[in-house]
């Protein structure tokens, strides 16, 4: 066996003459070869396309590839590229026909080739793994081991060179993109929780707060599952940060609550103080000053800082239950009282309407004598119930307000000082009258128009006033 031939059979796969099987077509040759398997997605790059279909397996006619081809009759095939001519390997006992098929099979395997890459890249799938495929088919061209226009070939397998380049810079650039985007979307779950645990811890709302600290834990968890990688230093840096927000947060919370517990304690205990003294007073039945006294220790209550919910509810229901009891046992003490007093009740409602019968004032004194004698059986009828108590005594009020309003008026028309001062007035204006009498006369002598007019302005004036304190003064007779 020749040297081209063994090259041939390591390269191929051709079997000894006495094994040989007859040559396969060429559909049958690209229905075997294998399609490359798809490229790994680029982390944190956008969703992979959908997996490229192979194109279907090219196919040179035998007449276009003899263009490019020398065989001869011992089955020696040579390619012909320009005015070179490259011995590509050797098909024994075969028609130079079959010879010629069995190396373009080759070209047209590394033609379909180049054509699933080219549909990759047109598809814009992932370009990770192209290189590596498109070296390949670089150099089994380059070895000049099969029969076809393998100028046209080189100059296909070197545009998509570059098309998978520009493949891969842009396949960079948007996993950049992608990075930048959760980079600040990690920033942003930092930031909020930093501004969270930056909260005044008196004023925040911390079941709010938790649930919205543990929304971004989740977030976080889950980019650091799914997203993309930002690279050590910036997961480093932004994890230190996001736990330090975390446990400031968690220290805040739980010293918030520490002291809210001691708080709570100390207004349970106050109020168990409180509640110990209302239901030590539950029992008196000296109403008026344990009422005062129940009402001091409703203002404490009101006073006093707020348990928990539970334990504030349940201690306002022990302290309402204790005056509840006082004030049950009073109103039923009231009750019974009021029951006795129901026939003082008639002989007052009876006094009141005698009284009634004063008014108006018309004789002071039978007024005043029977108003004493109305007060004297008043006082003798005893208590009334207390439902009547304000009406009762708003009553009988009115009777000895209208009685002393009529001797306070007598009072002022007997009254010697004012009797005095209204004569020394009344001899004051009869001098005033008879001086202004006087001034008249003398300008209607000289007929001045107007001091006439004026005298006789102040002249009405006195007479008017005249009059009213003569009507007083006859009051005092």
């Amino acid at each position: 066996m020749t040297d081209s031939q063994k090259s041939d059979e390591t390269a191929t796969g051709t079997a000894p003459d006495n094994q040989r099987t007859p040559a396969p077509s060429p559909a049958a040759f690209a229905a075997r070869r294998p399609v490359p398997a798809p490229a790994a997605p680029v982390p944190g790059a956008a969703a992979p396309a959908p997996a490229v279909a192979p194109p279907a397996a090219h196919t040179t006619p035998l007449e276009e590839a003899a263009r490019f081809a020398r065989v001869e009759e011992d089955g020696h095939v040579f390619l012909i590229v320009g005015s070179e001519e490259f011995p590509v390997g050797q098909y024994p006992d075969a028609t130079r026909e079959e010879a010629l098929a069995y190396f373009v099979r080759k070209y047209d395997d590394a033609v379909s080739q180049v054509m699933l890459l080219e549909a990759r890249v047109a598809a814009k799938a992932p370009a990770s793994d192209m290189h590596k495929t498109l070296k390949h088919l670089a150099e089994q061209v380059a070895e000049r081991k099969m029969v076809g226009d393998v100028l046209a070939l080189d100059a296909r397998i070197e545009a998509l060179g570059s098309s998978i380049k520009a493949a891969e810079a842009a396949e960079r650039a948007e996993a950049e993109a992608v990075r930048a985007r959760e980079l600040a979307a990690r920033e942003a779950i930092v930031a909020e929780a930093e501004e969270i645990a930056a909260k005044d811890p008196a004023s925040i709302q911390w079941k709010t707060s938790s649930n919205r600290m543990n929304e971004l834990f989740e977030a976080w968890k889950a980019a650091q599952k799914s997203g993309p990688r930002l690279g050590r230093s910036n997961e480093d840096s932004l994890w230190k940060r996001f736990r330090s927000a975390r446990t400031v947060f968690d220290r805040h919370r739980r010293a918030y609550f520490s002291q809210l517990d001691n708080e709570n304690a100390e207004a349970k205990r106050a109020k168990e103080d409180l509640i110990a003294r209302a239901e030590a007073l539950s029992t008196s039945t000296d109403w008026g000053n344990t009422a005062s006294e129940y009402r001091s220790l409703m203002d404490e209550w009101k006073a006093s800082k707020r348990a928990s919910r539970k334990d504030d509810d349940a201690l306002w229901a022990r302290f309402r239950a204790a005056q509840d009891k006082f004030f049950a046992a009073r109103q039923a003490a009231n009750e019974v009282i009021d029951e006795e007093f129901a026939s003082n009740l008639v002989v007052k409602e009876a006094l009141l309407k005698e009284a009634q019968g004063i008014l108006p004032v018309t004789d002071l004194n039978a007024a005043r004598k029977a108003l004493q004698s109305i007060r004297d059986r008043w006082e003798e009828a005893g208590k009334v119930p207390r439902a009547d108590m304000g009406r009762m005594e708003a009553g009988i009020r009115k009777v000895e307000e209208a009685v002393k309003a009529a001797e306070d008026e007598h009072w002022q028309r007997s009254n010697p000082e004012t009797k005095a001062r209204t004569n020394s007035a009344l001899s004051q204006l009869e001098a005033a009258i008879t001086s202004l009498e006087d001034e008249l006369a003398a300008a209607e002598k000289d007929g001045n128009a107007k001091k006439i007019a004026d005298a006789r302005e102040a002249l009405e004036a006195r007479k008017q006033w005249l009059e009213t304190l003569r009507r007083s003064a006859q009051d005092f007779s």
